[in-house]
């Protein structure tokens, strides 16, 4: 693997414009540079670069990242080939961390292996590929179904004879045991072996990456089963893969959303009819696996299934892998084709226009839900209602908390007859409604004071002096105050949303550690704020004392800016691409840092630490007012509690003077 500490270094001495210069015609424009968006259509100028923040955002189509991430994205190499191009253009060489001479053996096994796989895979594509221009019979079959050579090169469609033996002519050692673990040979009891595929056409399936990885077979003529993907081998796991996805991305991003179909087929058919959104799964149920990609991908989900009781039960079952990532920030829905229809049917029966104005009407998942769990009882009766809350207890349970899942209760409350609070109350009784719990907090509240990530320096500048004259905070004297804060009646509007669920305190988080559904953690108006002036100036926090961090450390609605308060501090990345390469993809900080991308890009402030210092007050300011309010509303009844009101009273009427 290569160390975290390289990436961060390597961020910091390239320049993102060299890089992104290389591919896109950039031009001034004022503090940034413009361009064509080279991952979707335009005639304008909407592609912006900036120096400052080595940052790329597209406020088009929203494409955005660093300097890696351009290069991942825009020419297909994967994320170790990124690094490598990048340090040998800079004089820099990419250190590997250090590994026992097993587990470098092992390493290099698996990469042979690995390398040896795709290897077969590569030469038997290429095998079906002219196959299929020698068949008369698949490429009537593909024109039968509208499809265009352009189209099935595009997809690189193959044909597999019906011969037994038809690779053999390709490989010359068809006894080869890699043969087999490659999935495209079967072997009997017998020991005779024969080709997996046969008499079909061939659909190569690709990961992330834009590798092949395996195959999907269809029949042309009538028997079982009519689709046959590859079987499960190191590089294949069709519970992981979504067939499409790659060739889907610049589509998804132009369309503005996802459609998860049924069959390769449709994939191409729709493509045909410039729909280039559209992937599928390989003939399983939708899994977590697939949701998790499908979020990344877009945030807006669309998966559509046949009319009939199969379509329905298929997607029941999709709606229950996409439970734990419902959210705020990403929309799914479903869509039911009339019976006897798929889009492939539907697009040429009725054209793109009648498929796309369907899609805009596609059933929410919360409407969905609700509505499947109404038809399956009977809520006349006390016994339906009640069977229907024990059938919705596990689903409810999978959401995260928020404001979606929050709607979605009180919607089905109302159905069952019972008050938000008794749904709530069922709910706990039957296991709790926690959340799953977020990653490591990133500044935690513990009572020796705000503990720092894991491997993060001290804080620079004003750590450890008193802050505005004041005396860092130490909880000493203060009644009812012990992190699990409370907002006062009286509060901002900011301050009176749901606690964020609780985190254990520790390190910052680790790439690919943590991992929680997107949408899941909502972001008050003072968090977003100080999201945006950390990603704009990083550097920020190499001036935040102890009392700064301990504000940060005790006020519930934050956790995002402690996460990335102590991602600035561990990796010292110091401008918004290097923040977001080292946030785990999958975090809620990353989707953060995705989301606030628009704002950043735009973001230009005269005097940014004043901004900060600013925030810092109001929080100060909120926080002890609560504290105030808190000793009144428990009773000052001893001189220690007297003399504690008396200091807080004070030092509330010093911090209105200087935000007032």
């Amino acid at each position: 693997m290569i160390p975290e500490s390289f990436i961060q270094e390597l961020l910091a001495r390239v320049d993102i414009v060299d890089v992104v210069g290389r591919y896109v015609q950039l031009r001034k424009g004022g503090a940034n540079l413009l361009g064509l968006c080279p991952f979707h259509n335009e005639k304008t100028p909407s592609f912006t670069v900036s120096p400052t923040k080595q940052f790329y955002h597209c406020f088009g189509c929203g494409a955005h990242g660093s300097a890696l991430h351009f290069l991942t994205e825009h020419t297909g190499a994967t994320f170790p080939e990124a690094v490598r191009t990048l340090a040998s253009s800079v004089g820099m060489t990419v250190p590997e961390e250090p590994r026992s001479p097993k587990q470098r053996a092992v390493e290099r096994e698996r990469k042979a292996e690995s390398s040896r796989q795709r290897d077969i895979l590569d030469k038997a594509q290429a095998h079906y590929r002219a196959a299929l221009k020698q068949s008369p019979q698949a490429v009537a079959y593909l024109k039968k179904r509208g499809l265009s050579g352009e189209i099935a090169a595009h997809y690189g469609l193959g044909w597999a004879s019906a011969e037994r033996r038809g690779l053999a002519a390709v490989f010359e050692h068809y006894d080869d045991p890699a043969l087999i673990e490659s999935g495209l040979v079967v072997e009997s009891e017998d020991g005779r072996r024969h080709d997996r595929f046969r008499a079909r056409v061939m659909f190569p399936i690709h990961n992330g990456r834009g590798q092949l990885i395996g195959f999907g077979g269809r029949l042309i003529e009538p028997g079982e089963p009519k689709y046959l993907n590859s079987p499960e081998t190191s590089l294949f796991s069709k519970g992981n893969e979504l067939y499409g996805l790659h060739e889907a991305r610049a589509g998804i991003r132009t369309e503005g959303c996802v459609l998860v179909v049924e069959g390769y087929m449709d994939v191409v058919a729709l493509a045909q009819f410039g729909l280039n959104n559209a992937v599928a799964t390989l003939g399983t149920s939708t899994t977590p696996t697939h949701v998790q990609k499908l979020c990344r991908a877009s945030d807006r989900i669309i998966f559509s299934f046949d009319g009939d009781g199969a379509g329905r039960k298929a997607a029941w079952r999709a709606l229950q892998a996409c439970l734990p990532w419902v959210g705020e920030a990403v929309a799914m829905r479903f869509l039911f084709l009339p019976e006897g229809q798929d889009p492939d049917s539907y697009v040429r029966a009725y054209g793109v226009q009648a498929l796309r104005a369907y899609l805009d009407e596609a059933q929410s998942l919360s409407r969905f839900l609700l509505d499947e769990l109404s038809a399956r009882h009977d809520l006349r009766e006390a016994e339906g209602r009640a069977a229907c809350v024990h059938e919705a207890r596990p689903l409810l349970r999978q959401m995260p908390e928020g404001g979606y899942r929050l709607q979605v209760e009180r919607e089905f409350a109302q159905l069952v007859r019972l008050t938000p609070d008794e749904l709530t109350q069922m709910l706990q009784a039957a296991g709790g409604t926690e959340a799953p719990v977020v990653g490591a907090a990133a500044v935690g509240t513990g009572a020796g004071g705000a503990s720092r990530g894991r491997g993060a320096p001290e804080p620079t500048g004003a750590a450890g002096a008193p802050w505005d004259g004041e005396a860092p905070w130490d909880g000493s004297g203060d009644v009812g105050f012990t992190g699990s804060w409370e907002a006062p009646d009286d509060a901002p509007p900011w301050l009176g949303q749901a606690h964020e669920p609780p985190r254990p305190s520790g390190g910052a988080r680790a790439r690919g550690a943590g991992k929680r559904p997107q949408g899941a953690r909502s972001v008050t108006p003072l968090a977003r704020r100080l999201l945006q002036l950390l990603l704009a100036h990083p550097a920020l926090v190499d001036g935040l004392g102890d009392q700064q961090l301990e504000l940060l450390a005790h006020h519930p609605h934050l956790g995002l800016v402690r996460e990335l308060v102590a991602l600035a501090s561990a990796s010292r990345g110091r401008h918004a691409g290097a923040l977001l390469e080292a946030a785990d993809p999958d975090s809620d900080l990353a989707q953060a840092i995705r989301d606030l991308s628009t704002e950043v890009m735009m973001q230009e402030l005269p005097e940014p630490e004043a901004e900060w210092r600013d925030a810092l007050r109001q929080i100060e300011l909120q926080v002890v007012q609560a504290r105030c309010d808190r000793l009144i509303e428990m009773g000052i009844h001893t001189d220690e509690q007297r003399r504690h009101y008396l200091e807080l009273s004070q030092r509330l009427a010093r911090l209105k003077r200087r935000t007032g």
